[in-house]
């Protein structure tokens, strides 16, 4: 392929189209090239912002225009599914942040029509792309923790009421609140590193935002395919805001991870560079929203961005494309029908 810099457009002017529009800049490979939103002063202010040259209202309209090849959809959740398949109609490649959708159905829309067209498409999960969460993969892969035994995620955060204003919360637009907007990515990593469950039992509550339509509060039991057991706590309404943290236990060893940080790495049986990654000190980079959604960092996204320009030019599939992307909807989705029959709720 040629090596002039793939044209990257953004749909949407909101704080995560923020991070998008400054993880491309830093990108080789990548130029900003197109802004769609229907408002006319927010796009004017952000394409000013961050030197886009090209400013429609529309993604039909954005796909006619020349030296357009990838389209970055930062809409609300439940709004990704139209832009991206006007993207797709039109041929363009696809960074779609997440959650891909907020339902599996909006989701396999998604990837049906991108999987026939033959577009590129990632899914924005950029917690996989942490150096500590990539150590835990491979330790994993390489059966170093034997049978598991606990796989859980504990995402204890902090939104003031001012959050919930606009879209998020709502269904129709957020899909609920605490597990598919602020959760998934931490339960994106435990299913990337335990797999899916196969049944899960949950409860949801509003304890402290109760004007949402969402829920501010969730908890969880789990049950693996095989046979491993875990558990999920989530909330918004937890003063300060710790750190997340998913605990991955094994009859042979066990990891806990705090944001990308690995603070506990306990092997019955030891290898060399165990002790460099027990005493390294914290890793920041990708940063951490439990109390301020704006304190991650443009870092995560980055690599995630860099490696779709990657995969695009030498024509194989993204890190992680949108089945993959699907997989933490498909487990949301299952928590919530659960939370609201009351009952276990097959994967299978």
């Amino acid at each position: 392929m040629s090596s002039t810099p793939l044209g990257f457009a953004i749909v949407g002017t909101g704080m995560i189209a923020n991070f998008h529009a400054q993880a491309i800049a830093q990108t080789p490979g990548a130029r900003l090239a197109g802004l769609v939103s229907r408002s006319p002063d927010k796009a004017k202010e952000f394409a000013a912002k961050h030197s886009i040259p090209l400013v429609v209202p529309t993604v039909e309209e954005l796909c006619r225009q020349p030296g357009i090849d990838v389209v970055s959809v930062a809409t609300p959740s439940g709004a990704h599914l139209e832009p991206a398949l006007a993207a797709i109609a039109a041929g363009k490649h696809l960074v779609i942040e997440k959650p891909l959708e907020i339902t599996p159905e909006r989701a396999d829309r998604i990837i049906s029509a991108a999987e026939k067209s033959g577009v590129k498409a990632a899914a924005i999960f950029q917690g996989r792309f942490g150096a500590g969460a990539q150590k835990v993969k491979a330790a994993i892969a390489a059966s170093r923790l034997g049978r598991l035994v606990l796989a859980s995620a504990c995402i204890k955060w902090h939104r003031p009421a001012s959050y919930y204003t606009g879209w998020k919360g709502l269904l129709a637009l957020d899909g609920g609140a605490v597990l598919i907007n602020q959760s998934i990515h931490g339960l994106d990593l435990l299913q990337w590193f335990a797999g899916l469950p196969e049944e899960v039992f949950c409860l949801t509550t509003r304890r402290v935002h109760t004007g949402i339509e969402g829920e501010d509060t969730a908890a969880a039991t789990l049950r693996f395919p095989d046979g491993a057991l875990g558990a999920i706590e989530a909330t918004t309404a937890a003063w300060p805001g710790w750190s997340r943290r998913i605990e991955i236990c094994g009859e042979h060893g066990s990891i806990c991870l705090e944001d990308d940080n690995i603070v506990r790495w306990d092997f019955a049986k030891a290898e060399p560079g165990d002790d460099a990654i027990r005493n390294a000190g914290p890793d920041n980079a990708l940063g951490s929203g439990a109390g301020n959604p704006s304190a991650i960092s443009t870092v995560g996204h980055q690599r995630q961005i860099q490696d779709l320009v990657e995969a695009i030019r030498d024509n194989r599939a993204p890190a992680i494309d949108i089945r993959e992307g699907r997989k933490a909807v498909a487990l949301v989705h299952a928590l919530y029908t659960s939370a609201k029959t009351g009952r276990p709720v097959s994967l299978a």
